[in-house]
């Protein structure tokens, strides 16, 4: 019990040291009231005395008229003024807010040992410890053989009289006669504990009575000493009395009417006082311990009894702040109380969260305090001492009707509410200029998606195509998203691009949605290609009108997206026109046009690129949809390949030569486009020649013809465009001589290939072993022979060394061959045929073309 006494001593002197340093601000505000109350008279008078007193010194600043003598004795002696010093000034100390917590707790513990009236506040805490002591030690000893209802009583008298002092004290020593009364209320208060826990001597509810008297008492004489620290120790004191006086047995009720008597109290003082600490203190033990009863005691039955002291307690600091807003100077009035304009409805709405089970009822109660909070905001947003707290009821009543959505509606009518809600709040961020309703706008909008996944992945496939909530949410989500796109455009925002992006993925992902759930999924890809055309050309019908480059980049994307797709569709029905795909086809052809067509009023790459992906689309198509018509009839391989390639031999004839044709509908806008397509078409067509240069090939129903036939024809013709394309457009890149010999081997591989085929299919070899077969080898010799020798004739009858000595070198590697592969089949009659042939074409080589002269130039203009 005696450490209990000992704790609670140190707990009080803490407050005394807080209510001495209070005092001595107040007694500082009371000084300087006076001195500007002061007559101008006296003012001039003394300025006149300090002139006279030192003439030679520089002007000094007037003195402050003199102290009634209760002052005087209490204010200390005023410091001479120092000389000025010719060092720099010291460098400004730390602002606050950097200064750690425990360098402020120890400037207070300084300040109070150091400041003020530091007898009388070390006297009194070393008298109450040791009055303690002494009665303890008495006690101890049996020399105080007095009944303890005596003892008690003699403390309290003492306490009384010394309270009487101290009141007696107010005017001529304030500091001291506070820390008397302090010091007084305070024994009291031990003397009622000791008589109630310790001796027993009177019962609770006496006991309460005399405490809340005694509080009260207190709280008085601090309001009208105008002294926060006397009130601070009476709301600690009156706040701790049910904790020190409880026995464990006591009623939840009574304890709650008694805190609800303290707020009546608090609230009362701040009518008349802005004390921030004490409405703070009152908000912490109110809610923190209803908070430790709730978790501890409270019981489902307790509802009835404990929700109205709930209400009752929110409204008290409700008021306050406003009370508090109320009390500050003009030209604070901006100034509010955070921890309890922000605290309490938290804290509140948390302890319903608790009484109320059901979602319904709690959604209930945070849209009451929506519509509390929005109906104080109207009332005290027009008037300039309020806007600040109107502001920020406004945002609460915000807060609390947007978390009212989940807990009363769906997921999908949450994501509703939730994304026109944030759309809003981006509006009023940006007209207003203001960062938190902007990122709180697009906080809500993201909450919205996620509550439209939640509801989209419980509502699966059920609902009607089009007029079902995740389809709607998904479209009101990207209305919002359109609206923010737009407000955030008006100002350009570094967000606005971000909106447009979200508006137009919940677009599309709400068209997505309906397709994969109501349409059947053979036809899902011809209804996602029409879903990609059609936005692709909506935005370019939007950029014809608003030329944004988002626009245009939106219209690119979307035939992009048209090149999968139709993979898709291949997929689904073997080609892209079958079944709904040539409906939707004809869709692309409109739309795809008329996209393009509004294109055509800018320039730039995003042009280039759209047009260029339009003629590679329609290549692609074509070309995938006669692959599949011609493989699935009784012609041969070779068939289905030109088939494949055709569309592109077109294509890059067109381009080759019709090139007018080939710039609509984009027209002037596509002017430079012609070497894109072309490069990307000659790509095209080379991987297909490399692809289908050693494959074996089938014409039927017609025979084999080399070179006539339909793999031949288009190997050769897609050799030929490539060859033109690249002579065309890289000149710079390889000289003419370089790309004569590439173009030359090509056509030395090409017509090799052909030689074999023709072997295979009219010499009856197999075409695993026919390149090392007699037939294939004594073929590939007089087919190199003819080659050589042709080169060497023309180079000579042209006069043109190069072509001349290409021939000599291919008739090199034919006698190379003939030594190395083909002396191994002199024991037949075609091994013996490969050297007569080369032998007499060598012979009429010789005669018909000798070597042209090294200077003389050629016809053609090639070098000697």
């Amino acid at each position: 019990m005696l450490m209990g006494i000992v704790v609670l001593v140190l707990a009080l002197a803490g407050v005394v040291r807080l209510l001495a340093r209070v005092a001595r601000l107040e007694h500082r505000l009371q000084l300087l009231e006076q001195a500007q109350r002061a007559p101008a008279s006296s003012v001039l008078a003394a300025e006149q005395t300090v002139r006279v007193a030192d003439p030679a010194q520089a002007p000094s600043v007037a003195a402050p008229p003199p102290l009634p003598p209760f002052m005087a004795a209490a204010a200390p002696a005023p410091e001479p003024a120092a000389p000025p010093s010719a060092s720099p000034p010291a460098p400004a100390p730390a602002p606050a807010s950097v200064r750690s917590w425990w360098a402020t707790a120890a400037g207070h513990v300084r300040d109070w040992f150091s400041r003020g009236n530091v007898p009388v506040k070390v006297g009194m805490l070393v008298l109450l410890a040791g009055v303690g002591a002494l009665l303890k030690y008495l006690g101890d000893q049996g020399l105080l053989n007095t009944p303890i209802e005596l003892k008690l009583a003699g403390v309290g008298a003492a306490a009384l009289a010394t309270l009487g002092f101290g009141w007696h004290q107010r005017l001529l020593r304030p500091l001291f006669a506070l820390a008397l009364q302090g010091g007084a209320i305070g024994a009291l208060l031990l003397t009622v504990f000791a008589a109630f826990r310790l001796h027993g001597l009177i019962d609770a509810l006496p006991a309460l009575l005399a405490s809340v008297l005694l509080v009260a008492g207190l709280c008085l004489l601090a309001v009208l000493q105008h002294s926060r620290t006397l009130a601070v120790l009476g709301i600690l004191a009156g706040f701790l009395a049910p904790v020190w006086l409880s026995t464990g047995g006591g009623s939840h009720v009574a304890l709650f009417s008694y805190y609800a008597l303290l707020n009546l109290g608090v609230l009362a003082i701040a009518w008349w006082r802005p004390w921030r600490v004490l409405n703070l203190l009152g908000f912490a033990f109110t809610f923190g311990i209803g908070t430790w009863w709730g978790v501890l005691d409270y019981r489902p039955e307790h509802y009835a009894s404990t929700q109205p002291f709930v209400v009752l307690f929110f409204a008290f600091y409700l008021l306050i702040p406003l009370l508090y807003a109320r009390r500050q100077p003009a030209q604070a009035g901006d100034r509010i109380d955070g921890t309890l304009v922000f605290g309490t409805p938290l804290v509140a709405f948390g302890l319903q969260a608790g009484l109320l089970t059901d979602a319904m009822p709690l959604a209930l109660c945070a849209l009451g305090m929506a519509a509390v909070y929005a109906l104080l905001a109207w009332v005290f947003i027009g008037r300039g001492h309020y806007r600040a707290l109107a502001q920020c009821w406004a945002v609460l009543a915000v807060g609390f009707a947007t978390l009212a959505v989940p807990l009363a509606l769906s997921a999908s009518a949450t994501a509703s509410v939730f994304a026109l809600e944030g759309a809003a709040l981006v509006w009023l961020g940006l007209r207003q200029q203001r960062l938190l309703p902007q990122l709180s706008g697009g906080l809500l909008q993201l909450a919205a998606g996620f509550a439209w996944l939640v509801a989209a992945s419980d509502a699966g496939g059920a609902g009607i195509a089009v007029l079902n909530p995740v389809f709607i949410g998904a479209l009101l989500l990207a209305l919002a998203g359109s609206v923010s796109y737009l407000c955030c455009l008006r100002v350009r925002h570094p967000l606005t691009r971000t909106y447009y992006a979200w508006a137009l993925g919940w677009l599309t992902l709400a068209v997505g949605w309906e397709i994969f759930h109501f349409i059947a999924l053979v036809n899902r890809a011809d209804a996602l290609l029409v879903q990609a055309v059609l936005s692709a050309w909506l935005a370019a019908e939007a950029w014809r009108r608003w030329p944004l480059p988002e626009l245009r980049i939106t219209a690119l994307a979307g035939l992009l997206l048209l090149l999968p797709l139709m993979l898709l569709q291949a997929d689904a029905h073997q080609q892209p026109f079958a079944g709904w795909g040539g409906l939707a086809w004809a869709v692309v052809l409109v739309a795809g046009l008329r996209g393009l067509h509004c294109l055509r009023h800018g320039s730039g790459l995003i042009s280039l690129l759209a047009q260029t992906t339009w003629w590679l689309l329609w290549a692609t198509a074509l070309g995938l949809c006669l692959w599949v018509v011609v493989g699935a009839t009784a012609l041969g391989a070779s068939w289905r390949a030109l088939a494949a390639i055709l569309p592109w031999l077109l294509l890059a004839g067109l381009l080759q030569w019709r090139w007018r044709w080939m710039v609509e509908p984009l027209h002037e806008a596509h002017a430079d486009g012609r070497s894109w397509l072309q490069g990307v078409v000659a790509v095209v067509l080379g991987c297909w020649w490399l692809l289908h240069l050693m494959v074996r090939g089938d014409a039927a129903p017609l025979p084999w013809l080399p070179l006539l036939n339909p793999l031949e024809l288009g190997l050769g013709a897609a050799l030929a465009l490539a060859v033109l394309w690249f002579r065309e457009h890289h000149r710079t890149l390889l000289p003419a001589r370089q790309q004569a010999g590439l173009a030359a081997l090509a056509v030395l591989a090409l017509l090799s290939m052909a030689a074999l085929r023709a072997v295979h299919h009219l010499g009856g070899v197999g075409w695993a072993g026919v390149s090392s077969s007699v037939p294939g080898q004594t073929s590939l010799t007089l087919l190199w022979s003819v080659l050589g020798m042709a080169g060497w004739i023309v180079g000579s009858r042209r006069g043109n060394r190069s072509l001349w000595l290409a021939g000599a070198v291919l008739m090199a590697v034919v006698l190379v061959k003939l030594l190395l592969v083909d002396r191994g089949h002199l024991g037949n009659l075609l091994g013996i045929a490969s050297f007569i042939g080369y032998g007499l074409l060598a012979t009429v080589v010789g005669y018909v073309a000798p070597v042209p002269p090294r200077g003389r130039a050629s016809t053609s203009g090639e070098p000697a």
